[in-house]
């Protein structure tokens, strides 16, 4: 890719670095998350993360990736996919993810700054999780990385 520029990101902001309570839900079951392509995904609805932006309260669901529990090194490994009012406009219309790491306490921090693109962006031969309509946020996220514009 001779002329790929980079991606572009919005500035840093710290008003989307959030605490966010957890209400774990460990009897969930497994269940196959819909993806981009025709190959579901194995997940499992790890619990709500409750927290404030703006002073209003919103809540996002965190899934564990079944296919990561023996990995080494995603032992913490949390997905948040979400989607907010900048997609389809400044960011990529499917949603955004972000990674998280729980580690054994009932909050965990939640960096918007971090949210990036589905792989599936950049090569629609990958199969990236459809972001669930629960995890829609009804504001504008203006934080992480923009829409992928290929220079082709």
């Amino acid at each position: 890719m001779k002329n790929f520029r980079g991606l572009d990101f919005f500035e840093f902001d710290s008003l989307y670095v959030v605490y966010a309570k957890i209400q774990e839900t460990p009897d969930s079951l497994p269940f196959k998350m819909k993806t981009t392509t025709d190959t579901p995904a194995d997940f499992r609805k790890y619990g709500s993360l409750i927290f404030n932006l703006n002073d209003k309260k919103y809540t996002l669901t965190a899934y564990e990736n079944l296919d990561y529990l023996d990995v080494e090194g995603y032992e913490n490994y949390l997905f948040l996919p979400f989607l907010d009012q900048t997609n389809g406009y400044e960011t990529y219309g499917g949603g955004r993810y972000i990674d998280l790491y729980q580690y054994e306490n009932d909050s965990i921090l939640i960096d918007f700054n971090r949210a990036y693109n589905p792989q599936c962006v950049y090569d629609e031969n990958f199969s990236c999780p459809i972001v669930p309509r629960e995890n829609l946020l009804n504001f504008r996220v203006e934080a992480g990385v923009k829409n992928f514009i290929s220079s082709y």
